[in-house]
């Protein structure tokens, strides 16, 4: 029951990173939103290890790095599978890859067993899941199969970073999500270099990379997106905001889905990785809570329906 409630309030978290960013998206370039929330996010976790503990390990490190590349693959493959569309399709087909894939491993290979309830919950979970994740208003076209394998390849990218984590020691404590964020920063921080130099070279500013062009993917360093809201018009109090506001929101998502990814690592630590990744793939179901408490965003109902099966899956798989 613990490990399941902490999966869940996990996928609260990080749907309210992916809020974070995905507003700071609307005036940083995504990438840059990528590399200063992974720093903030990097930042947080050294600062909570002398309090949470970890033994520094060899085989801990490596996994704490394969789990950072693993993020950076899924970004990469996020931003170019969203590119092409349709958002409303491929968004939730990542997700739901990105819970089936360790569900898979977790079941198949490391053995674990439910009850009877615990497969059924699975199943209202990738339900859920395919819900909340809906995008309102955006038109249902049929998807290249170029888009349909870069989504997949995200989603198995995403479940691979829990399937990573969950290779960890208990004593490892945090150490493995800050090999990792480290790796996310090193790969971040290069691309906005690279972009910088190539502006120089054309006569432009470097900080001019810096500015969002078009509608951005507001993406958080672990390969999760808030897709809706960074698709959305500015509106007049937005359009006032400065970068130093962007820069602030990126470095709050970037401590929040540190935060995320600490209650993810804990519920991994004390229960199944089926259910943890199940439960985990319900993220979007808190950017939606957010945007209609803070935005005043109306909730379709049809996330409100997939938001009660989260909830029905959250206590099946807590029986479990």
């Amino acid at each position: 029951m613990i490990s399941a409630s902490l999966a869940l309030l996990g996928a609260l978290v990080y749907g309210s990173a992916d809020f974070l960013g995905g507003l700071a998206a609307k005036r940083l370039r995504s990438i840059v939103v990528t590399a200063v929330s992974a720093a903030s996010g990097l930042v947080a976790l050294c600062l909570a290890l002398p309090f949470l503990g970890g033994t520094w390990s060899a085989p801990d490190v490596v996994w704490g790095i394969l789990a950072g590349a693993f993020g950076v693959i899924a970004i990469a493959l996020l931003y170019a599978c969203l590119a092409i569309g349709p958002m409303s399709i491929l968004s939730p087909l990542t997700a739901v890859v990105s819970a089936i894939a360790p569900m898979l491993w977790g079941l198949l290979l490391n053995g674990e067993t439910l009850a009877p309830v615990g497969y059924v919950g699975l199943g209202v979970a990738l339900v859920a899941v395919i819900l909340v994740g809906f995008i309102p208003g955006e038109k249902v076209v049929r998807p290249s199969i170029r888009g349909v394998a870069m989504a997949v390849g995200a989603g198995v990218a995403i479940g691979a970073f829990l399937i990573v984590m969950d290779q960890t020691t208990d004593e490892s404590g945090v150490v493995p999500l800050v090999m990792s964020r480290s790796t996310s920063v090193v790969v971040t921080l290069v691309v906005v270099a690279v972009l910088m130099i190539a502006a120089v070279r054309r006569g432009r500013r470097a900080a001019s990379v810096l500015d969002a062009a078009g509608s951005g993917l507001g993406v958080t360093p672990t390969g999760h997106a808030d897709l809706e809201h960074t698709a959305l018009p500015d509106d007049a109090a937005w359009t006032q905001s400065t970068r130093l506001n962007a820069l602030w929101l990126a470095i709050t998502c970037g401590v929040v889905d540190a935060g995320a990814n600490a209650v993810m690592l804990v519920a991994l630590r004390s229960g199944d990785l089926s259910i943890v990744s199940a439960l985990t793939a319900l993220y979007p179901a808190g950017t939606i809570l957010l945007a209609a408490v803070v935005l005043r965003e109306r909730v379709a109902a049809v996330q409100w329906i997939g938001l009660t099966l989260a909830l029905i899956a959250g206590g099946m798989l807590a029986l479990a």
